[in-house]
C-alpha cells in the first residue's frame, strides 16, 4: 500500500508498522497528518490501537483499513474516533482520494 503514496505528489510516507503497538509508537514519533490503520493486525488490532493513537497524536486523522464490508465494523471504528475507512482492494485512486480528504480536514479536531 505504501507504494501508492510514495510516488504520489504531495505525500510523504513516514513509516509502516507491523502491528498495533508499533503503530502507536510510530504515531508518537512522527505525529502524521493522516494514518491508515489496518483493523486486522497482530498483537493489538486497529480498533484497540485507535484510541491510543489518537491520544498520542491528537491531530492525526486515522483512516481504518478493513477487508470486512461490515457496517458494524465501520460504525465501531467511527465511534472509536476514526475519520473514515478504506476497504482493502480499493483502487489506488480511491486510496489517494480518501487520504487527501482526511488531510484537507487538517487543523480541525480529528
Amino acid at each position: 500500500m505504501t507504494t501508492v503514496f510514495k510516488w504520489e505528489p504531495g505525500f510523504e510516507v513516514v513509516g509502516e508498522a507491523a502491528n498495533g503497538r508499533e503503530a502507536i509508537e510510530l504515531a508518537v514519533r512522527t505525529q502524521p497528518d493522516v494514518l491508515i490503520l489496518d483493523i486486522a493486525m497482530p498483537i493489538m488490532d486497529g480498533i484497540e490501537a485507535l484510541p491510543e493513537i489518537l491520544k498520542a497524536a491528537p491531530g492525526t486523522h486515522v483512516l481504518i483499513l478493513t477487508a470486512f464490508g461490515s457496517e458494524r465494523i465501520r460504525a465501531q471504528a467511527l465511534r472509536a474516533g476514526a475519520s473514515g475507512y478504506l476497504e482493502k482492494g480499493a483502487t489506488p485512486a480511491a486510496m489517494v482520494a480518501a487520504v487527501r480528504a482526511a488531510a484537507e480536514n487538517w487543523g480541525e479536531p480529528a
